[in-house]
């Protein structure tokens, strides 16, 4: 089809963000719906100018009477492309869209890594970045959480998934799908107010752009694109006091009385002293990193709070049991994990 303002919106995008490389083999999630329509398309009209090898992927997560037709639909779109295709379907539906998104990274990255695609590339659009903001504001997240929706991550150490859409509204790519004569797969769960993300896209949404900002989508995917550069530097400079906090040398009596698996694992023992001249907000992530080390899970708001109250709380201070049985302890100036595999036990100008 011919050039259009999109086309060259997403080519400096992706030369400009170093999204991605010229001769990559790129895997194309493709869900049949007008974002990854228009994603895909944008893709095969800019080959030419970065000799990318591209593959289409449909997820069929199986949840509507006409999936498989879906996936037809999309097979058959790359059939005419000329384009490689990969299906996969779920063995059990996921019963949430949680559990579907996570699945659908899952099956997405055995495929690339499978075929040997050094990238999976998606079509969140910036929509699709102020529905994720709203939603995880809504939830009470923190600033990482409203700025989800990020231009690239890994999903794993060799794999990283891109999404080189950010910048286009959902108008722009039913537009762009109308111009280009592609059939798009309408998807009838996007219209069940069941789930919060509809209603936010439906209800939400177009009752803040008539009342509000006409221009709500971009105002919001732009304050997550400002916060994920805050996020960045707050991230490194955290991580770069929490090593300051797990190396500073202990006292030569502590030394002494320090147990051995203390000494071989400095990553249980946070030094209060280096902490307390810190921000709040950069004590916060570093109980955060701390956290997300040692527990099973993602630590939540209260169990950061907690932990970050004992930099400043009187010796013998102790949490109770952490999600797998941790309990932080104050032991003079430093703060001990005890986890069932690493004991933390020492004096330390304890009071």
């Amino acid at each position: 089809m011919p050039w259009t303002p999109i086309h060259a919106s997403v080519h400096r995008t992706i030369r400009a963000r170093n999204l991605l490389q010229k001769s990559q083999r790129l895997l194309v999630a493709v869900s049949g719906g007008q974002d990854s329509l228009c994603l895909v398309r944008l893709l095969l009209d800019l080959q030419p100018k970065w000799n990318w090898t591209l593959a289409i992927a449909h997820c069929n997560h199986r949840w509507r009477v006409d999936s498989s037709a879906n996936a037809d639909y999309v097979e058959q779109l790359a059939q005419g492309w000329e384009v490689p295709y990969f299906g996969v379907a779920a063995v059990n539906s996921p019963t949430s869209e949680a559990a579907a998104r996570e699945w659908r990274y899952g099956a997405l990255a055995e495929v690339a890594q499978k075929q040997g695609y050094a990238a999976v590339v998606t079509g969140h659009t910036a929509s699709d970045r102020a529905e994720t903001l709203l939603y995880n504001l809504i939830r009470g997240s923190g600033a990482d959480g409203l700025q989800a929706l990020t231009w690239q991550r890994e999903l794993n150490p060799n794999l990283h998934l891109v999404r080189p859409l950010l910048e286009i509204t959902r108008a722009e790519t039913a537009q762009f799908c109308q111009t280009a004569q592609l059939r798009v797969w309408q998807d009838s769960t996007n219209q069940d107010l069941h789930y919060a993300r509809n209603r936010i896209r439906q209800e939400l949404l177009p009752y803040l752009k008539t009342h509000f900002n006409p221009q709500v989508e971009q105002a919001l995917s732009q304050t997550a694109e400002l916060l994920r550069g805050d996020i960045d530097y707050l991230e490194t400079a955290a991580t770069a006091l929490r090593q300051q906090a797990t190396t500073a040398k202990l006292s030569a009596s502590a030394q002494t009385s320090a147990q051995t698996s203390l000494q071989q694992g400095a990553e249980h023992r946070l030094n209060r002293l280096v902490l307390k001249s810190a921000h709040s907000a950069l004590q916060r992530r570093v109980m955060r990193q701390w956290l997300q080390q040692a527990l099973p899970e993602a630590p939540n708001f209260d169990q950061i709070e907690k932990l970050t109250a004992l930099i400043s709380a009187p010796n013998r201070t102790q949490t109770d049991p952490f999600p797998g049985g941790a309990i932080a302890t104050v032991q003079g100036d430093w703060i001990c994990l005890k986890t069932h595999d690493a004991v933390c036990n020492f004096t330390d100008n304890a009071s």
